[in-house]
């Protein structure tokens, strides 16, 4: 019996306790109808008190109505209260620069979370099912996935349960069918079909309607057998996740909205196989670091092993990962551009777009004067520069005499011939003198500034990180 089925499912997840407020996902179809059926039989034994929520996702407006009514007469026959919400995904999407259904399901997670919170419910019951969870499995190996992501749809996640997630769909419509008929509930049909799970532009659905028919035809049971596989993951799951997280936190150096840096000798010591579940954690805990797959993560394990100090790899237009001297910076903020600022005095200039002091000091020229090596330690003549300078980031146009090079070159190709990364260049403070380039920071001084056998006096940079 079905019944006894999910209610099985929902002691072993401990999904339920007693008197529990429950809030039901309910779209109308067979598996949100069959969900509310279910808890609706077990709430006199479980003193459950159940709501639904049906969330008008603005997508199909000559189909919605229909739904609404169709959820109405279930609940009123039910005695549960139905609540209507509407999202606006259209309007989110285009906000968050996301898909039709990855913005749907962040904002129907949301709606739902948000109703549970002004209901009081402490849990959010939805209607997979046992081929939802088959379709998510194959979409994660399709998109390119780890071993986690063979663990599916987790049964139970926060205030989240899912009673249907070991039932057949074909359970779950018979369920409905029966159950409509025996209470003899005034419906028009058993249950509503969606048409957007006919639509064949969306990966789920060609999964569900060409790949399994076909995968079922060497084995029946496919359903089964990978309900059984993501049973076994997720148990490895529990047992690696205690080891991620304990290992992620030591390795956290800062972590912000859209940006997480980690602590990088560390990781190149782990082994690869910890090493992608930490990167994968360390994403999936940081807001604004959407759309890291699985072959993104082997190729940062790649980075953290062989790659140089400032190798970087890029993700869709937004992800930056950086290999830094102590830090792997994995980030989706973009660099700010420097802003100018003047110095009429030997003195420390904070430079906070590019985490940076400078310190300018001046100093009669003696054996003793450190020259530095243009990067971290620069020297001009005193007696070519002068004040005001002005501090300041790239222009279009800009051009210098690198030092040793003795002719002019653009600020464009020498970034270029530095390998500076594009991203990047933006951020590279220029120390200028009546509108001519002294030193571009952290690289090199200009020819015409340099230290030469007349010089008797100079100015002194030295470069030092900010501190937080």
């Amino acid at each position: 019996m079905i019944t006894d089925r999910i209610k099985n499912t929902i002691e072993n997840h401990r999904m339920l306790i007693p008197k529990d407020r429950v809030l039901i996902g309910l779209s109308g179809g067979a598996d949100s109808s069959a969900l509310t059926l279910v808890l609706w039989e077990l709430r006199e034994k479980l003193q459950l008190t159940l709501y639904a929520l049906y969330i008008d996702h603005c997508l199909r407006p000559k189909e919605t109505p229909q739904e609404i009514e169709h959820c109405q007469r279930l609940c009123r026959h039910l005695n549960i209260e139905l609540y209507v919400e509407a999202i606006d995904v259209r309007g989110y999407c285009i906000k968050e620069g996301l898909s039709t259904q990855e913005g749907a399901r962040e904002l129907r997670y949301k709606c739902l979370a948000d109703k549970a919170k002004e209901l009081l419910c402490s849990k959010v019951a939805l209607g997979h099912t046992a081929e939802d969870q088959t379709e998510t499995v194959f979409m994660r190996i399709v998109r390119g996935t780890g071993v986690s992501g063979l663990a599916g749809i987790p049964p139970i996640r926060g205030m989240f349960i899912r009673p249907l997630i070991d039932v057949c769909r074909t359970e779950v419509e018979d369920y409905v069918i029966s159950m409509v008929r025996s209470l003899k509930i005034d419906l028009s049909v058993p249950y509503i079909i969606e048409s957007s799970n006919l639509k064949r532009d969306y990966l789920r659905n060609k999964i569900r309607l060409f790949l399994l028919p076909e995968l079922k035809k060497a084995n029946p049971s496919l359903v089964k057998t990978v309900s059984r596989l993501t049973e076994i993951v997720r148990d490895e799951e529990d047992y690696f996740n205690l080891l991620v997280t304990k290992t992620l936190m030591r390795l956290i150096s800062r972590k912000g909205d859209g940006f997480i840096e980690l602590f990088l000798t560390p990781m190149e010591a782990i082994d690869r196989p910890i090493l992608r579940r930490v990167l994968r954690r360390a994403v999936d805990e940081t807001t604004g670091l959407r759309g890291i797959s699985f072959i993104n993560i082997e190729e940062m394990v790649g980075l953290i092993k062989s790659g140089s100090t400032g190798a970087r790899i890029y993700i869709g237009r937004e992800i930056r990962v950086i290999k830094g001297y102590s830090t792997l910076i994995i980030t989706s903020k973009r660099p700010q551009a420097i802003r100018q600022q003047t110095v009429d005095r030997p003195q420390d200039l904070v430079i906070k777009e590019a985490g940076l002091v400078l310190s300018l000091s001046e100093h009669e020229l003696t054996t003793s004067v450190d020259y530095g090596d243009g990067k971290t330690i620069a020297v001009v003549d005193a007696a070519k520069v002068g004040y005001p300078l002005i501090i300041r980031g790239r222009q279009r146009g800009d051009l210098f005499y690198p030092l040793g090079l003795a002719k002019k070159k653009k600020l464009q190709d020498f970034f270029v011939d530095q390998k500076v990364p594009r991203d990047e260049r933006d951020t590279v403070p220029l120390v200028t003198y009546r509108g001519e380039i002294v030193w571009v920071v952290g690289y090199r001084v200009d020819d015409r500034y340099k230290v030469d056998k007349e010089t008797k006096r100079v100015l002194k940079f030295i470069l030092k990180p900010l501190r937080n």
